[in-house]
């Protein structure tokens, strides 16, 4: 019963970030609220894990959180620099 109520929550709180990350109003809330989007979907595969008894789904949850750090670095290198293969050594053009 306390997994459920957690599962609940989990699931209030991604509503949340899903509306902070289409309402904005910069482009680094959306990409912290698709962050925590991603990292709220860790938790509920947790939670879903011990509810039915399953281990196996927080190794999925661990390669989604790898994926999750993975796809928010490349994000946000896409919007300082422009270009995903940038090497860093350079500043970031004007705007």
């Amino acid at each position: 019963m306390m997994f459920a109520a957690a599962a609940l929550a989990v699931l209030a709180a991604l509503g949340l970030a899903v509306v902070r990350a289409l309402r904005g109003p910069t482009v680094f809330d959306r990409v912290l609220a698709g962050n925590y989007v991603g990292v709220g979907a860790i938790l509920l595969l947790a939670l879903v894990g011990f509810i039915t008894d399953r281990p196996e789904f927080l190794d999925i949850g661990i390669l989604y959180g790898l994926l999750n750090i993975i796809s928010t670095l490349a994000v946000l290198k896409y919007w300082r620099y422009g270009d995903l293969s940038h090497g860093g050594d350079e500043e970031p053009p004007a705007t």
